[in-house]
């Protein structure tokens, strides 16, 4: 079938995740990334939508519910990370499918809008094309017993927004955005209200225009809160592209990688490292990464190890932040803890880190560890009565515009660590929206030699402490 007229049905369809639907998906979270991987089976087979690098989560998955993988499908080329969709092909052989126009180096089943590919006796998937948060972009219906029941809509139709459409370059950005809006109404108008939307972003994914603090939705809803689907096109292209802000620097590195198809990682521990390897390779420029919470890492650290903690977006940071090929060594207090940020950093393609090393501070250095203080909003409104400090905001640009505290400096989280030089000399209290962006800023300030305060609190307390405001949301 080269259309989308079966999709067309009456809206009393059943929902999708009802027991006695004999249907079941599974949502594979990446909070980290904000990001979402889906698995759909009817208790015999399975396919598995925008998987994750590190597949092992989703062939548990099949091994526990005892499914057979037969289809993988990509709604995109990823831009946020790196795919494990042709390794987890290869693994279960399964059927790959990407978008016919793609324009990759191995071999995959080519997909184009309208087919349909069935899956076991009852299950049918079809392709829509979807562009908008890119050009070849790829959603996926999914029927049972001829009813469309869900839709896996990538970077297209979000929870309450639709993926940003400036990844590809500002001079494919119009064209997209207008797409983006053409093709929400088109899911809209080919899919029951009840049908289930389950996005691949959304949920703190840098790949959103927005962010919805909704968990599940179906098109029904959509249509009565998304505003790709109550403005106008013009209403909602400059209310989105005003919106915009910056992205990952990482993301470049993306979809060249899932191009060229991604293998399967290697998450095996790499060498260990002791203090004087680990001084020899801060003194080299290389990143030496202290991966405990900000709290542990303010009260004493290794001299010049920068803190990225497991607790927060780690891995989106250290790819923002880091030069990319640059080695890097992990500190965890565990093993398990270089494990799960080993996990994290395959994701975006930082497959193999230098070295690890498991403890304490005191054991990772040659010199006593050091430490910085931590304040609250209370605590600098209180201080400049007394001095002058300087308060360094690292949040990004369009946070800072829209309310800061008055006379704060704004270098962004993703620019200072090639801008430590304009810090202007003083006490330099640092801040962000909650306290985890200040504590990686703390840290490169503290290797280059300042000595910060890192305020560790909600913003939303700065105007209660008394602190002044401006701003339009000030």
């Amino acid at each position: 079938m080269s259309d989308h007229s079966a999709l067309i049905t009456a809206t009393d369809t059943p929902r999708l995740h009802l027991p006695d639907a004999g249907l079941t998906v599974r949502t594979i979270d990446t909070p980290s990334l904000g990001d979402r991987s889906y698995l759909a089976h009817d208790g015999e087979v399975a396919f598995v939508v925008d998987p994750q690098r590190d597949i092992d989560r989703i062939l548990e998955i099949l091994r526990a519910e005892g499914v057979r993988l037969t289809h993988v499908f990509e709604t995109h080329i990823h831009n946020d990370y790196v795919t494990g969709g042709l390794a987890l092909a290869r693994a279960t052989g399964a059927t790959y499918l990407i978008n016919a126009d793609d324009v990759v180096s191995f071999d995959r089943t080519p997909i184009r809008d309208g087919e349909i590919v069935r899956i076991g006796n009852r299950l049918r998937v079809c392709a829509i094309h979807t562009p908008g948060h890119t050009f070849t972009h790829m959603s996926y219906a999914l029927t049972d017993a001829d009813e469309p029941v869900a839709v896996f809509t990538g970077g297209s139709l979000l929870y309450g927004a639709t993926g940003r459409p400036d990844l590809l370059g500002p001079g494919h950005t119009d064209a997209l955005v207008r797409h983006q809006h053409t093709s929400a109404h088109k899911l809209a108008g080919i899919l029951p209200d009840q049908t289930e939307v389950y996005p691949t972003h959304g949920f703190g994914s840098f790949c959103s225009a927005t962010q919805s603090e909704a968990t599940a939705s179906t098109i029904g809803r959509e249509k009565q809160a998304n505003p790709v689907l109550t403005q106008d096109e013009e209403d909602y292209v400059r209310a989105l592209l005003d919106g915009l802000g910056a992205w990952p620097a990482y993301y470049v590195h993306m979809a060249p990688a899932n191009s060229a198809g991604p293998s399967a990682p290697d998450l095996s521990l790499p060498e260990q490292a002791d203090a004087a390897e680990l001084r020899y390779r801060i003194e080299a420029g290389e990143w030496v990464v202290d991966l405990r919470n900000r709290t542990a890492f303010a009260a004493g650290h290794a001299p010049g190890t920068l803190n990225f903690g497991l607790d927060g977006a780690f891995s989106t940071y250290v790819g923002w932040l880091i030069d990319w090929g640059t080695p890097m060594t992990l500190l965890g207090q565990t093993a398990e803890d270089v494990a799960q940020a080993q996990r994290e950093l395959v994701r975006i393609g930082i497959d193999r880190p230098a070295a690890h090393a498991t403890g304490e501070p005191q054991t990772w250095s040659l010199d006593t560890p050091v430490s910085f203080p931590t304040a609250t909003f209370a605590d600098l409104e209180q201080v400049r009565h007394h001095r002058e400090v300087v308060v360094l905001d690292v949040r990004r640009t369009e946070e800072h515009e829209s309310a800061r505290i008055e006379g704060a400096v704004n270098i962004p989280i993703h620019e200072l660590p090639r801008r430590l030089a304009d810090v202007p000399g003083g006490e330099v209290w640092v801040h962000c929206a909650a306290g985890y962006r200040a504590s990686i800023a703390a840290s490169f300030l503290d290797a280059f030699g300042r000595r910060p305060v890192a305020v560790d609190d909600d913003f939303k307390n700065a105007a209660k402490a008394g602190l002044d405001l401006v701003g339009p949301r000030a």
